[in-house]
């Protein structure tokens, strides 16, 4: 009798042998995901730094606090340049009207001794200050930082020197017994004047004196605006009445008050009838002249 023959392969040995096989194949799957997870976020993170991270790290200024600047003739001007992250890079500021340069870091480098450098330690705020400033002054101030290329940033300083008006000067005419209604514009003013004062004859004018009817009207803005209303104008009301705001020149302007006798002819073109009737007349003119001097500006 033959003896039963052996199998090549032991059926349990084979599938313990396949169970081991599929476990070091999804462990080296599991591995491979793992490492290309780890890689996928190196690769995010680094991006991340390129495109936001290292720019953040990077010299840069902060325009909302760099903006341009209107001045008063003669009223120290402060131009300010706010870098952020600066290290060891170096702020200067450069004229462009001449391409000067101005200041270096702290230190200043023209012989005009109006310019100076202003920088306090530890602040991102690098100013430029200029004395008593003049419309020459006015242009574009390059505030710049060493970087290579260099970078940037352009402020236009504006010099200006307000301008005040009474509508219808020199001379007014006016009825006796009428209200006496004088309309003061000042104009190019970067801020309204604190204070504007009315004199007449060259004595300031008392709005609670025992005269009485008579009150100020100030309307603040970009364009001021004061109104002085004189009522029932009697002959010593006549004479020399002066705006004189606080930060601008002062304008006069000769009120005559006319008696009962005397014609209205003879002075048509400068007649003021009083009334409500000239208050809104005076504003039109003073709309009319502010609209023309916009136009004729260059």
């Amino acid at each position: 009798m033959t003896p039963a023959m052996t199998p090549l392969t032991d059926r349990p040995s084979v599938a313990a042998l396949l169970l081991v096989l599929l476990a070091l194949f999804h462990s080296a799957n599991t591995l491979q995901r793992d490492a290309s997870k780890h890689k996928d976020g190196s690769t995010n993170l680094a991006n991340a730094l390129d495109a936001g991270g290292a720019s953040r790290l990077l010299p840069h200024f902060d325009k909302a606090a760099s903006k341009n600047v209107t001045s008063l003739l003669g009223k120290t001007a402060y131009l300010n340049c706010k870098v952020k992250n600066l290290g060891n890079k170096t702020v200067s500021w450069v004229r462009h009207r001449d391409i000067h340069l101005l200041t270096v870091g702290r230190y200043t480098y023209t012989s005009d001794q109006r310019f100076r450098a202003i920088h306090h330690p530890h602040s991102d705020e690098w100013t430029l200050q200029i004395k008593y400033p003049q419309h020459r002054d006015s242009g574009i101030y390059e505030c710049q930082i060493s970087t290579t290329p260099h970078m940037s940033h352009f402020i236009h300083l504006n010099v200006v020197e307000p301008t005040t008006d009474i509508i219808g000067s020199p001379d007014l005419y006016i009825d006796r017994g009428s209200t006496i209604n004088l309309t003061c514009v000042v104009l190019y003013s970067p801020e309204p004047p604190a204070y504007i004062f009315w004199n007449h004859n060259d004595a300031i004018i008392s709005y609670d004196s025992t005269r009485g009817g008579v009150s100020v009207i100030t309307e603040k803005g970009e364009t001021t605006t004061s109104f002085l209303l004189i009522q029932r104008a009697k002959s010593s009301d006549s004479g020399k009445y002066t705006c004189n705001p606080s930060n601008a020149q002062p304008k006069s302007i000769m009120v005559h008050v006319l008696n009962g006798e005397d014609s209205p002819r003879e002075f048509p073109a400068a007649m003021q009838h009083g009334g409500q009737a000239h208050h809104r007349s005076s504003r039109l003119y003073c709309l009319i002249f502010c609209v023309c001097l916009l136009l004729l500006s260059p």
